[in-house]
């Protein structure tokens, strides 16, 4: 939730407060840097709305959102998870059950797989919701020295609405670590039935859904089913939490190849959940030379000044979002239940825009050289839901490139020379249904 830094009261609130001293529950005015930053946040949030060209000055942004008016806390949920990994809502009722929590912008991290990004995004246009594309990727830190033990990391990287500039590298990253978790449940059922716990795989597939790689959580809701446990919070106690006697490990790659796969497929990488880390410090400096740009530091039960300590000292961003699955209980954050500081997220958009821009750059650049519609396919992959209805993706494809511009990027940022380019370009680029068209010059 943006705004926790404190927001201007209502004059007539504070008509009766003239006289009393400045603590305790009175809230403090914004600070300077605060007010430009909660513009700045505004201004990208409701940029292409109607409210926006009355309340923020700006133009379209890139996921145009509708909204009727602009609000003073925005509400950000960084950190979530569908049925396309182990969580228990579709992407659509996730998208649902953000909107009635009052969440504005949301990053569907599903683990190792983006497949629930365009459901998601094409709920997020009916309530009114940004989708950032996201992903949580599963990993392994190796340390250096040979006393030192491997543990799992989790990596998470935010895209641009148009998605990776290279989809297709990063599909292949994720699909073998899809395969792996398919190994590594077969392995962790193994342990189970050796356990005294019998467990078929094929329950555990079930639970996860077609074409879904199982994890953790599913085992344990087989396991819950099986009548092993009691519930999901008992079957990881006893026997699936780290180093737990069914424990097991797939194919995760190091964690430093999916810091730096991040990067060079523009995309912000930060460190998920450090607090669960056993040695964070060791971790965090090594992903830090790998390229990583933040870390987790907010939850639901506030700032953890250990990380954002940590956060400052090698200069990486200070995020955080709910985690939500949907399980249901008490031991679950709920959506928008982090406070994110108007600060920290005016200083992800200043660190995650120039990144995003460049890989919308390199993937128009990459239609341009191949203008099939099979490399159209790809720039719309996860933004067409904002372009206008009628618009064919095939046969109009430079009109609906033009359309997607306006929705990703400021009026600025079209306004770029690289941009401005790749528009003349555009002009002169023609694509039919059986593929490549040679390119058009008018003269």
């Amino acid at each position: 939730m943006v705004g926790g830094d404190g927001y201007r009261e209502n004059p007539k609130k504070n008509a009766n407060k003239k006289n009393k001293k400045k603590r305790g529950g009175a809230k403090r005015r914004m600070t300077v840097e605060q007010t430009v930053a909660h513009k700045s946040v505004s201004e990208w949030v409701f940029l292409g709305s109607s409210a926006a060209a009355s309340s923020v000055t700006g133009p379209d942004n890139d996921f145009a959102v509708v909204q009727t008016k602009v609000l003073e806390k925005l509400v950000f949920d960084l950190h979530s998870h569908s049925i396309c990994s182990d969580g228990f809502l579709s992407p659509s009722k996730l998208v649902e059950r953000a909107h009635q929590n009052g969440v504005k912008v949301l990053s569907l991290t599903d683990h190792d797989t983006m497949s629930g990004i365009p459901e998601a995004m094409e709920a997020a246009r009916k309530f009114g919701i940004k989708i950032i594309p996201g992903v949580e990727i599963s990993t392994i830190f190796s340390p250096r020295v040979e006393s030192g033990m491997e543990e799992p990391v989790h990596i998470l990287a935010y895209y641009s609405s148009c998605g990776p500039s290279k989809l297709e590298e990063l599909e292949k990253f994720l699909a073998n670590i899809r395969e792996g978790r398919f190994l590594r449940a077969e392995n962790m059922v193994s342990k189970l039935n050796k356990l005294k716990l019998p467990l078929k795989i094929e329950h555990v597939a079930k639970i996860a859904g077609n074409g879904v790689a199982p994890g953790r959580v599913h085992v344990a809701r087989a396991m819950v089913e099986a009548g092993h446990v009691e519930n999901l919070k008992q079957a990881f106690a006893r026997y699936l939490y780290d180093g737990g006697p069914a424990y097991s490990t797939g194919s995760e790659p190091d964690a430093e190849e999916a810091v730096q796969l991040i990067r060079e497929t523009r995309g912000v990488a930060v460190l998920a959940h450090p607090w669960a880390l056993k040695d964070p410090v060791a971790i965090i400096r090594r992903l830090k030379e790998a390229g990583l740009h933040g870390i987790e530091v907010y939850r639901s039960d506030g700032k953890l000044a250990a990380y954002s300590d940590l956060a400052d000292a090698y200069g990486l961003v200070k995020l955080g979002g709910s985690d939500f699955h949907g399980r249901g209980g008490h031991s679950e954050s709920n959506l928008g239940s982090v406070s994110l500081p108007v600060l920290a997220v005016h200083e992800f958009l200043k660190l995650a825009r120039p990144i995003w821009c460049s890989a919308i750059k390199e993937i128009l650049e990459n239609y341009l050289k191949d203008p099939s519609e099979a490399n159209l396919e790809l720039i719309v992959k996860f933004g067409r839901n904002g372009v206008t209805k009628g618009v064919s993706p095939l046969g109009c494809g430079n009109e609906l490139i033009k359309q997607c511009l306006s929705l990703w990027l400021t009026n600025e940022e079209r306004q770029n020379a690289e941009f401005e380019a790749i528009k003349s370009t555009l002009s002169h680029v023609s694509i039919n249904q059986g593929g490549l068209e040679a390119p058009t010059r008018s003269e």
